[in-house]
């Protein structure tokens, strides 16, 4: 990565700030206080990292270390002769304002899985420009977590996740065996984690569960979803060449699709998005997980042992169709829309709908869908969409309860609620922006890769790479 390792004492607890400026008038100066690796704020033995060096340029560092009373006690400048990315990815991306002037969440927008790339992540500030390269195994990152220590945990390889320290360093490796990592990591019950995965000795693809111990290492399979969904599955098959996806996943038996995936600590459960049948699925766990409820379009289940599941639509919407990243919406959030606080047994969900729908797992069976969700062209469609759903549990109903457009994107991509602002991928579209609290373009970016790149997210990386503020 594009990174400058220091060491080096003060005579007395300082710390240190640094502005990185190059020669280059469509490229800002990029300003940050480093984090120390002792995890102190004032400290007279420093060493840390300084991110946000431009590849491929000359970048003059100037460093303020401060005393405790916030003077500057001395000021040290050096320049650093970048390489160019690894890579070979762009330093810049194409950068356009929208109509809101709202301010952007502070931070560094992380690009996971950009097809073409996928030894990499990518990380670009408010400018469009490439401020951290992270190299991998081949692999990529699905989610970045953060532990308590600041540490990142993270996927680093198609079997393997593991936690790295503020320099890169892996410090720690879970190594997965037979399973293989697909589309998303999460927080689980109390020091763990939990990973959506293949079971490589297995006949399908991507429907398994598996929860990660951080203590002492031990992976554990918890949920198998081929027995949950026993009956149902028996009437799957695998894809075939002539299917929607046959081009890439001809012959896998891809009958559920798993594709993100949040642990419900208030009743032990998991909530999974299923991209093969458009539905998300809330799971209880335990010796024989179970499902507690569906949401989506019900005519995936008609006719099937599960259409018991199906909650009521409440209200005149479309279903979501091909969604991904559904995420259980924090009360902060909650608020910050003004939506009415949840009661007993009812939940919001923000959910990435990318109102697209093809099957590849049926004979003779399609679900009819309105003329505005795209079901042939991959890169044609109106739009795609953030939709917020009231999930009520006592009631077996959900609604719609807002929702805003997006660039239509038939697959992948997601939406992170940043506090006052969403960053959202379209990956089919290359192009992720920054939105308002009122779903109004604030900046957008594009970029280039293989057919798709597939999470965005931003964080501010304070206690990792920088002081918290």
């Amino acid at each position: 990565g594009n990174e400058l390792y220091l060491y080096f004492q003060t005579d007395v607890p300082t710390k240190v700030s640094y502005t990185i400026h190059v020669e280059d008038e469509s490229i800002p100066d990029y300003t940050a206080e480093a984090m120390d690796a002792s995890g102190q704020e004032y400290t007279r033995t420093h060493e840390f990292q300084i991110i946000g060096l431009v590849p491929g340029k000359t970048n003059e560092v100037t460093m303020t270390i401060s005393g405790s009373w916030g003077n500057a006690r001395q000021i040290v400048s050096f320049t650093v002769d970048m390489p160019e990315t690894r890579s070979g990815y762009a330093t810049q991306l194409e950068v356009t304002d929208g109509t809101s002037e709202a301010a952007q969440a502070e931070g560094l927008f992380a690009m996971m899985r950009v097809n073409g790339y996928l030894g990499y992540g990518f990380f670009y500030d408010d400018a469009g420009v490439l401020r951290y390269e992270m190299v991998l195994e081949g692999y990529h990152s699905d989610r970045f977590l953060w532990d308590e220590d600041g540490s990142l945990i993270t996927c680093v390889g198609s079997t393997k996740v593991a936690r790295l320290n503020r320099f890169g360093q892996v410090t720690q490796v879970f190594d997965l065996g037979q399973y293989e990592l697909h589309h998303d990591i999460n927080w689980g019950p109390e020091g763990t984690i939990l990973a959506l995965a293949t079971d490589l000795e297995g006949e399908t693809v991507e429907d398994q569960v598996l929860q990660i111990d951080l203590e002492s290492g031990q992976v554990t399979h918890i949920v198998d979803f081929t027995q949950v969904f026993q009956s149902y599955f028996d009437i799957t098959r695998p894809v075939q060449a002539t299917d929607p996806f046959g081009l890439w996943s001809e012959g896998e038996w891809d009958w559920l699709h798993l594709n993100s995936l949040q642990y419900d600590e208030s009743d032990n459960s998991i909530i999974v998005s299923s991209r093969e049948t458009s539905t998300i699925i809330k799971c209880a766990l335990g010796e024989e997980p179970s499902i507690v409820w569906m949401v989506g379009n019900p005519d995936f289940w008609e006719g099937t042992d599960f259409a018991q599941y199906s909650l009521e639509a409440q209200g005149d919407f479309n279903y979501q169709y091909g969604q991904h990243d559904v995420e259980l919406m924090p009360v902060q959030e909650v608020e910050a829309l003004g939506f009415e606080a949840g009661g007993e047994g009812q939940l919001y969900l923000r959910v990435y709908d990318n109102n697209y729908y093809a099957m590849s797992s049926r004979d003779d069976f399609q679900v009819e869908v309105p003329e505005e969700v795209g079901t042939a062209n991959m890169e044609d469609g109106v739009d795609s969409h953030v939709y917020y759903y009231l999930v009520d549990e006592a009631a077996g109903t959900f609604t719609l309860v807002d929702s805003f457009d997006l660039p239509y994107s038939s697959l992948v991509s997601n939406a992170k609620w940043m506090g006052d602002t969403y960053v959202v991928n379209n990956g089919v579209h290359q192009c992720y922006e920054e939105y308002d609290q009122q779903g109004n373009l604030i900046r957008q970016y594009k970029y280039t890769c293989t057919a798709n790149g597939y999470r965005v997210m931003k964080d501010s990386f304070e206690g990792f790479w920088f002081l918290p503020q």
